[in-house]
Formats: structure tokens, sequence, C-alpha cells
């Protein structure tokens, strides 16, 4: 049966109806900047990260512990909690590091003029270049890679403010919306399916950082973790993306990763913040949380 709509003619001129915004009521506007000063913490590394364990800030925890394992000490760095529900995104410190307040955002402060980089993409490119690992140097494997990393920024938001707005965050649920976004993230899982078919990795034998970027997002999708939408996908049906999922899952490196910056799950699982490797073995919340 279609669902049908109350009549609704838009306005000549767009009004912002602060009621209006489901579970985000509190933090969507529609105007850039800061709404309250606070200064930016800094730690005592080189690499200074302002972030929280979504899927686009798990990305570049990923790949700063994958740069540790490999050897990489100038990839030490502190990672910072911003909780985007309170608003700590528009602080004015915050709105220095990223004028679009969105997590994560990085601070190089090894080069002559500290260097602010943000959107996670382009964090991912910054500190494979930066680094020289996880981006291959020939030419064909190197664009391939940064086709299907720019292939996740452009696809995520139809999966994350398309589908998983409207399936589980919108105060009302519309059947054209979540059937609209709901065709275009299986079509997407789709693709990867397919490319996934003949590869171990998104862009070829060598694990990249076209990898790092798309796990969080469709590896945390395919195994039910975000959303509660797997059995409303039918996910179990895209057999190579699981495949690919668990074994980047293995990574000791990324089992770090996700931990950082994490404000959910299992206490054990919770590294609020990162001011040094041995903050997962003795600063977890469930090492912190109060006995008795």
């Amino acid at each position: 049966m279609t669902q049908t709509f109350s009549d609704y003619t838009p306005p000549k001129v767009w009004e912002w109806n602060k009621e209006n915004g489901g579970q985000f009521a509190s933090i969507n506007r529609p105007i850039a900047g800061a709404t309250h000063e606070k200064d930016r913490p800094v730690g005592k590394h080189s690499l200074q990260l302002y972030s929280l364990a979504t899927p686009n800030g798990v990305k570049v925890t990923v790949m700063l512990e994958e740069l540790l394992a490999l050897g990489h000490e100038g990839a030490e760095y502190d990672a910072w909690l911003v909780y985007i529900r309170d608003g700590n995104q528009f602080s004015s410190g915050f709105v220095e590091a990223n004028p679009n307040s969105k997590i994560p955002a990085l601070f190089d402060h090894s080069t002559p003029e500290p260097t602010r980089v943000f959107e996670s993409g382009s964090i991912l490119l910054y500190l494979a270049e930066k680094f020289g690992a996880f981006l291959p140097t020939e030419h064909h494997k190197r664009t391939e890679t940064i086709n299907w990393l720019m292939w996740q920024m452009g696809s995520a938001p139809y999966l994350g403010g398309g589908f998983g707005h409207f399936y589980a965050y919108a105060p009302l649920k519309f059947e054209y919306a979540i059937d609209r976004f709901a065709m275009e993230v299986k079509r997407q899982l789709d693709v990867l399916d397919r490319n996934l078919a003949d590869r171990e990795y998104m862009a070829g034998d060598e694990y990249s950082i076209a990898d790092m970027a798309i796990w969080p997002w469709y590896g945390a999708l395919v195994k039910g973790l975000i959303y509660e939408a797997g059995e409303f996908l039918s996910v179990h049906e895209y057999h190579n993306v699981i495949r690919w999922t668990d074994l980047i899952a293995e990574r000791p490196a990324v089992k770090r990763g996700r931990m950082v910056n994490r404000v959910m799950g299992d206490p054990a699982s919770q590294l609020h913040e990162r001011h040094d490797a041995s903050d997962f073995d003795t600063k977890t919340q469930d090492k912190l949380a109060p006995t008795g």
C-alpha cells in the first residue's frame, strides 16, 4: 500500500524551524562558525587528532595505528575526544581546526607552521604521503587506490546522511525516503561485492587507505553494527564484502584504532582519549570505572 503524505508546498523562502531536527535538533543549524569560546588542547606529540569513533573518525585512528605498527615513530599522536552530540565541534578551537565543524580534524606540528588537515579522506591521503605508506607509488595502483578513496567520500553520505538518517534517526518514517536510500545503499554494496570478487583488497592485492576509508562504514554495515539494518538490507548476500570485512577486522592495528575516542559499547573497547601507546592497557573505560 502506498504511503500518503500531508500536503506540503515549499515556501518561497526557507526558514529555520529549530523544532524540526529530530535527534540532532540541538546541534544542527544552517550557519557555520563557533558557538562558544574554548581553546583546542595540544598534547606532546607532533600529530594532534580531534575526533570521535564514528566511521569517519575510525578511518584516521586505524591509519595512525597502522603507521605505528610499521615502525613510523613520527606517527605517534594525541587523540582528543570531541562529543559531537554536545556540540563540542562548534568550539572556537575546533572551528580553527575545521571550519566545517565536522570530525575528524588533525594538526601536524612537525611542519614549520602547524598544518591543519580536515576531512577524513584528506587526512588519510596526507598521512599516506607524509610517511610513504598505504598508498602505492606505481601509477595505475596509486590511481586505483585514490579512485576507491574518493568513491567512499562520495558514497557514504548516501549511507549515513541518507539511509541512516531516514531509517534510524528521523522523527517520522517516510517510505519514499527510506526506499530511495535503501536502494542506493544496496547498489553500493553490490559495487563493492563485485569489485572484491577477484581482489583481496579494494584496490588490488595491497592493503591501502582505500580499505581504511571504506571498512568503517561498509564493514560495519554488513556485520549489522550500524542502524540495526542488517536484516532489512539483507547484508548476508554480499559474501565478498563480508570476507573482506573479516580480513580487515583481524588486523591488530585495526582493533586498536577502532577503540580510540570510542564512547559506546563494551567499556573494555572504549579508550576515550589516547596520548600514549600504553593507554590501551591502562586507560580503557573498564579500568577507569569506579569499583565497589
